[in-house]
């Protein structure tokens, strides 16, 4: 009686499997339709930077050592803040020493103003002669002359003192410091780089041989960032400028895209890829067909998806990928616009 009992439990699990079996396979997949482009096309692409349109490497036109450092690299500065002090002590005796030259020559004129009104005096009263009142008129003017250039020596070494501080030009972060309190400051040697945050700029180089179709299109140019948020896909830029001269060296133009206000995640030396817009763009935007991410399988060397027919059977079929945006990758060839594919290429596999 035992052994009739197993063998009744072994007959129901074979009838009830292949019955579950078979409702697994009747499940439908889900697929979705191959997507055509709705935007223009973009062939080919470059290698960009990040730059800014308005960065700075500050030096000194004086030489001395470096006696304050206000700023380290990173730090965010508004126009005129100080950034560093240079040891100005001599300068400063420089401009004492020429202010007392001043009030010297200063005291020399007041004497030779008053002799001057003394021979005009005696000279009208006929004491003197003509002679001698030209002799005072020249002595006056030649002091007022010496005041006006010791005055004016003054003023430049005033001016020169000014040098030993260095100021923000305009507001910005601080991107590099290349000195350390107590260096030697010298004239020309770079000390900071400062960069203004609010505008930065995509740069790329342009092949001669892509000129002709770009300047026709610069519109349809579009760039990303790759790795920052909100920038990794194809973005259109604020402004496309292509720069009119050639580099004789490497035959090729600047190319310039404006990129909008943003965070503190753009900073100037960062990759970016350019995307150059193709010949007749409004014929290849219809042939861009597009799948997601998700319904590609890789086997090996193959790469392919799951086509699925009228009868809901999956078809593996190899295709050829493009670029990818997003969570969706373009397909070169292999598919047809409307071509049903699988979504889950494992659950298309297992029920081949």
């Amino acid at each position: 009686m035992k052994r009739i009992h197993l063998v009744t439990l072994a007959s129901l699990a074979a009838l009830v499997l292949p019955a579950a079996a078979g409702a697994a396979e009747r499940q439908p997949l889900a697929t979705v339709a191959v997507q055509q482009a709705g935007d223009q096309a973009l062939s080919g692409s470059l290698d960009g930077v990040v730059e800014a349109v308005r960065q700075t490497t500050l030096s000194t036109q004086v030489a001395g050592a470096i006696v304050a450092l206000n700023v380290k690299a990173g730090d965010r500065v508004k126009a005129g803040q100080e950034l560093l002090r240079i040891d100005a002590r001599a300068a400063q005796q420089g401009v004492a020493a020429s202010a007392s030259q001043v009030e010297a020559a200063q005291a020399q004129l007041k004497v030779a103003r008053q002799e001057l009104e003394r021979q005009r005096q005696l000279h009208q009263k006929q004491y003197v002669s003509q002679a001698a009142l030209e002799r005072a008129q020249a002595q006056w003017e030649a002091a007022q002359a010496q005041v006006n250039a010791l005055q004016a020596q003054t003023r430049a070494a005033q001016t020169q003192s000014g040098f030993f501080v260095l100021n923000a030009p305009y507001a910005g972060v601080v991107s590099e410091v290349a000195i350390t309190l107590g260096d030697m400051a010298m004239p020309g040697r770079p000390l900071l780089t400062l960069h203004d945050p609010a505008a930065l700029r995509v740069t790329a180089a342009v092949p001669q041989a892509m000129l002709p179709a770009l300047a026709a299109n610069l519109q349809a140019v579009r760039y990303e960032l790759p790795g920052v948020t909100g920038f990794s896909s194809p973005q259109q830029p604020v402004k496309v400028e292509l720069l009119p001269t050639i580099d004789a060296a490497t035959h090729t133009a600047t190319l310039r895209l404006s990129l909008p206000t943003s965070g503190k995640e753009i900073t100037p030396g960062l990759f970016a890829r350019v995307w150059l817009p193709a010949a007749g763009t409004a014929k290849a935007g219809a042939e861009r067909l597009f799948v997601p991410t998700s319904a590609v399988a890789r086997r090996a060397e193959l790469t392919g998806v799951y086509v699925v027919d009228a009868q809901g059977k999956p078809h593996l079929r190899q295709i050829r990928l493009g670029r990818q945006t997003g969570d969706r990758v373009e397909v070169l060839t292999g598919l047809r616009p409307g071509d049903q594919v699988a979504t889950d290429p494992q659950a298309a596999a297992s029920l081949r």
